[in-house]
């Protein structure tokens, strides 16, 4: 399969409709969420960005994923949303650092 830039676009138009999708239908559940419940569904997200990354480049490396865009694509969603856990995590943790660093 020849790989084009239109291709590319498409695989990333496609995943960024269905991220959009499921989480307008998220908001539609619960109005007023809590940060906890939010923090949760946002580990439980980049949890499951991660597991079907991996089930792509699996497939793919199997044979039965033909498009390569769509792995390489999926496989930076995925980094992207790790990084972004690592730097809310490295922020709360500075923020709780800074918190009790403080004079009573």
């Amino acid at each position: 399969m020849k790989i084009t830039a239109s291709n590319t676009q498409q695989v990333t138009q496609n995943l960024a409709k269905t991220t959009n999708e499921a989480f307008q239908e998220k908001m539609k559940v619960s109005d007023n969420p809590s940060f906890q419940e939010r923090l949760g569904d946002g580990l439980r997200n980049v949890a499951n960005v991660q597991q079907d990354a991996a089930e792509l480049a699996k497939n793919f490396e199997l044979g039965t994923e033909n498009d390569i865009a769509k792995v390489m694509v999926s496989q930076q969603v995925s980094s992207l949303a790790f990084q972004l856990t690592l730097n809310v995590r490295n922020k709360a943790l500075s923020a709780y650092k800074d918190i009790m660093n403080m004079p009573v």
